[in-house]
């Protein structure tokens, strides 16, 4: 049996997963609570498998709830299970050592796969969730290293002066291509035309990268 424990300010939300959960061949609800002060002293005794966090809740929120249970039931697995996707409060909750992260709109049916691939250690992010953690990979990360091995070399020609017609033949490839690489460098080095792209290239050092 997979020992769950729920942690929700409102009596409502709590009486719908204990209900279902308690449904649920495989699982065991061994407590519950509206506060975090609470949750604490009762998770440090109980040492449940899975622990089920509100992100807001009164006092002690979320974020700071899970850091602590971390600390107190080393061997615990926390879900998330929020209405706010704000993407700070995302990371700030993965960092303090959630797994997973589901939103209240997720079907029942989700919450028990994320209990269940949480024994295993395996995280479940709700699609919003996933989206939101992979624009903010994509932002930090150099935008040299966002460009593929084909739009560096047409950066590197554009560098040199060379038209359109000019790198096709060299990179045996039709205009249309490189007007197409030409587009997506531009978008991804997020300048407005050639000569920007060309200035941000060599400040940056993009082909060095």
């Amino acid at each position: 049996m997979i020992q769950v424990y729920i942690v929700d300010d409102h009596p409502f939300v709590r009486e719908g997963l204990k209900t279902f959960l308690g449904a649920q061949q495989g699982i065991e609800l061994v407590g519950e609570a509206g506060s975090g002060e609470e949750a604490l002293t009762e998770i440090q005794a109980l040492q449940p498998e899975i622990v089920v966090v509100d992100l807001h809740l009164p006092g002690m929120g979320g974020v700071e709830l899970t850091r602590k249970i971390r600390e107190v039931c080393v061997n615990a697995k926390i879900i998330i299970l929020s209405s706010f996707s704000e993407e700070d409060e995302v990371i700030d909750a993965i960092e303090a050592g959630a797994l997973s992260y589901l939103l209240k709109d997720s079907s029942p049916a989700k919450l028990v796969e994320a209990i269940q691939a949480a024994q295993l250690g395996e995280p479940v992010l709700h699609p919003r969730i996933a989206k939101r953690l992979m624009q903010r990979v994509r932002r930090q990360e150099p935008a040299g290293e966002q460009l593929t091995v084909k739009e560096k070399e047409v950066l590197a020609l554009l560098i040199q002066g060379r038209s359109n017609k000019e790198m096709a033949g060299e990179l045996w490839v039709s205009d249309t291509t490189i007007k197409s690489h030409v587009s997506s460098i531009l978008r991804k080095l997020e300048v407005n035309d050639r000569t920007q792209a060309v200035i941000k290239a060599m400040k940056e050092r993009l082909l060095e990268k």
